[in-house]
């Protein structure tokens, strides 16, 4: 990782004078259209998989954000963004903790495993940087509120990756709902795609390429299994997401459902649900579920599996139905082309997730998912989660953040982290 000693080092190893290269780019002069490299945010990206390349690659067709670093314990990965990026060697590490604190970093991505997005969104915050965080957003619900904290207490900008939000679609279907085009509601229905078994995986020995006790961090020792680390398959495994593909892929659609509501600040007073998961093999959380989410307002949202329910956020009433996912479709069809006055509701507008973060770090305006609303978003997924593991309704007190009358449920708000980690 290049830091301000190294650079030092090497300033003073050529006599304290300044090396520029003989050949200086438009782009860095400014002169394709991207702004000046002084007037660019610098990008740090934790995570080198999936995810945190395609948002490295979203928010780097951006003309005003320019990539600094990856942190990334697998160095395979790491080389490969560190190309795509167009960056040197020396701006990649293992460790995330080295990159966060660079003076030239001003977002950091983050692109990580469940287990390790509040806790690296948290080293940011404190270390002054605006945070773009991938969904979900935390593994368990006190994880989610220390990070809420922690972005008001560090005064930063924070934007959590549930980007159909910034879909002109899912905006016009939510509007539609809460301006009562469809009538009374009857119902909210969502699909999310089921879990995944797989078989018995054997330990192997933890390659020289994977600095794995990093990988790991604040989740349980357990050996190495490839699927695990290298197929995304910590996605279901309660040890790295604690509600599995619920939280990791439905937190989309009740960001969606609850914007749809006007509940995304709050949370369901009471969860049931039910669901089948698997007898053995590697992977233990949740394949085929239906879930029950009621609030203090009367309203229900029933998610199940998309074996049960088209994948996607479906609004139904009295004079009218809106189905969404990013797109539209809407029953009688001329809802589509609804207008509202100027006293009616109308929701925040983002055409770019990524965007709405830099342009947000510019007027310090909240963004279309800050921080609080993605916590609620995703508590809703893991009290689900919850729900299911523990088999019974349970009465959830979303202002204390606590179930009133479940000992057994409150010890799941939490988990005791692998040491030296801890919130």
């Amino acid at each position: 990782m290049a830091s301000r000693r190294a650079f030092l080092r090497r300033l003073a190893a050529v006599g304290g004078a300044a090396v520029v290269p003989s050949i200086i780019s438009s782009a860095a002069l400014g002169r394709d259209g991207a702004a000046p490299p002084s007037d660019r945010l610098g990008l740090g990206v934790i995570g080198a998989g999936g995810k945190a390349r395609g948002g490295m690659a979203t928010f780097m067709a951006l003309k005003d954000v320019q990539a600094i670093a990856i942190a990334e314990p697998n160095d395979k990965r790491r080389e490969q963004a560190l190309v795509a990026a167009r960056l040197k060697p020396q701006d990649g590490c293992r460790d995330f903790r080295e990159m966060v604190v660079l003076p030239n970093v001003d977002v950091v991505l983050v692109g990580t495993p469940d287990h390790w997005h509040v806790l690296q969104s948290i080293a940011a915050a404190k270390a002054g940087k605006h945070v773009y965080c991938e969904k979900p957003l935390s593994n368990t619900i006190r994880e989610g509120r220390a990070l809420v904290e922690a972005v008001k207490r560090y005064g930063v900008v924070f934007q959590h990756g549930t980007q159909l939000k910034s879909s002109g679609g899912t905006r016009l279907a939510c509007e539609l709902v809460r301006n009562g085009r469809i009538g009374r509601l009857k119902s909210v229905r969502i699909g999310s795609p089921p879990g995944a078994a797989t078989g018995v995986h054997p330990p192997q020995p933890v390659p020289d390429w994977l600095d794995y006790d990093m990988w790991l961090g604040p989740a349980p020792w357990r050996p190495y299994a490839p699927p695990v680390v290298n197929n995304c398959g910590w996605y279901f495994v309660s040890d790295f997401s604690k509600s599995g593909w619920v939280a990791g892929f439905g937190v989309h659609d009740i960001d969606i459902a609850q914007w749809g509501l006007g509940l995304e600040r709050t949370g369901p007073v009471e969860i049931e649900g039910t669901g089948v998961f698997p007898k053995d093999g590697l992977y233990d959380t949740v394949l085929t579920y239906r879930l029950e989410f009621r609030y203090a307002n009367g309203a229900v949202i029933t998610m199940t599996d998309t074996g049960q329910n088209r994948h996607g956020v479906l609004f139904e009433g009295t004079e009218g139905t809106v189905y969404t996912r990013g797109g539209i479709e809407c029953k009688p069809s001329s809802l589509a082309y609804e207008r509202f006055g100027a006293n009616e509701v109308h929701l925040y507008q983002s055409s770019n997730h990524e965007a709405n973060l830099i342009e947000c770090i510019k007027t310090r305006r909240e963004t279309i998912t800050p921080a609080e609303i993605a916590h609620r978003s995703c508590s809703t997924c893991l009290l689900g989660g919850i729900a299911l593991q523990l088999g019974r309704r349970l009465r959830w007190d979303p202002a204390a953040e606590r179930f009133p009358d479940n000992p057994d449920a409150n010890r799941l708000l939490s988990y005791a982290m692998r040491s030296p980690w801890t919130l």
